[in-house]
């Protein structure tokens, strides 16, 4: 039997190791206990971006890592070789671009910032969108019914079942209440990116997509949530509120602290092996620090403490600490009784 994968990397140590030195890498924390902590501290590629059971859940005979397999066989993988091509400045072929695009988009649905936003998102939306789904069902049932008609059957993907529990109630006057439950936690959010992994990113329109390089005596940090989608206006108007499909979105992700993969939608990027000004480098730079979620990397320690200075809480980072510590065995919990 395998053994179970417990530490679950967000970023992956493959992708990492393009800013390491001899196993290890330079990181700056940006929330920490005390001022006596250092600015920066090296940390093992396997010891770093990780938590554990972040990916894991119960799959009804016990826990599995299928999710964390899934996704180093089809996104983390397969990029390898691209993102050596891009470090040693070979020629991509178009699969080495597809592979990178997969890669991309796996990065910036899968990471503890993308599941903050998603537990956000859900508990101010989904009891309604839940009772709105069932409502506009009913209907489409009656009407059927009404007609004499058999009622569409939805497409289901047997693969990556929705993890929501319907039962129907019947009451003393014969009637019927249907009770839709789930929970807004892992199991939602694991099936929403394998969701958008295997079906939306299918349906994403082709973008054009090139490899920005720093100018000579800089170079790009990256950090625990790469994967940028800006909407830009000015230097000092902007918001990393974008997407895939909005017009002129800006999309960028470092590839190695020489490299950025960039595209704009809709507009035709800069050219292949366009080395980029200063100015423009140093405000690529600010967005890929202002962008992280807890921790920054890069190749030697600089003055990234002066454009984003960390947190000191001993609270905050004993409560986040605690968070994670209970987060196996609370949402396997929620898992099984949903499941019973």
């Amino acid at each position: 039997m395998q053994q179970l994968r417990r530490d679950n990397h967000y970023v992956p140590e493959l992708y990492l190791k393009q800013w390491a030195h001899q196993g290890k890498i330079l990181t700056y924390r940006l929330l920490v206990p005390h001022e006596r902590c250092p600015l920066w501290k090296e940390h093992s590629l396997a010891g770093i971006a990780y938590h554990q059971h972040l990916y894991t859940y119960f799959a009804g005979q016990g826990d599995t890592d299928e999710f964390e397999r899934w996704l180093d066989r089809e996104f983390e993988s397969p990029a390898v070789d691209a993102i050596r091509r891009v470090a040693q400045e070979e020629r991509l072929r178009p699969e080495h671009w597809a592979n990178l695009v997969r890669f991309a988009v796996a990065q910036k649905v899968r990471t503890p910032a993308s599941l903050r936003a998603f537990l956000t998102r859900q508990a101010d939306s989904l009891q309604s969108l839940m009772t709105e789904t069932v409502e506009h069902s009913l209907v489409k049932l009656e009407k059927a019914y009404s007609a004499g008609t058999r009622p569409p059957i939805a497409e289901t993907d047997s693969t990556n079942p929705l993890p929501l529990k319907v039962a129907i109630k019947q009451q003393a006057d014969g009637s019927g209440v249907i009770e839709t439950q789930t929970i807004i936690g892992r199991r939602l959010w694991l099936w929403q990116v394998r969701h958008i992994l295997s079906s939306t990113l299918t349906r994403l329109p082709r973008h054009h997509w090139t490899i920005l390089h720093a100018p000579e005596g800089m170079t790009w940090p990256t950090s625990d949530n790469p994967v940028i989608c800006l909407n830009f206006v000015n230097e000092k108007e902007y918001d990393f509120k974008g997407g895939w499909g909005r017009r002129k979105g800006d999309i960028i992700l470092p590839l190695s602290p020489k490299h950025l993969m960039y595209t704009c939608i809709g507009k035709h990027p800069w050219p292949r092996g366009t080395v980029l000004d200063e100015k423009t480098a140093l405000l690529m730079r600010r967005l890929i620090i202002e962008h992280a979620d807890r921790y920054i990397f890069a190749t030697e320690p600089s003055d990234i403490h002066l454009l984003r200075p960390r947190v000191v809480s001993p609270e905050a980072c004993r409560q986040e600490r605690q968070t994670w510590q209970n987060w196996h065995e609370e949402q396997r919990q929620a898992e099984v009784e949903l499941m019973a």
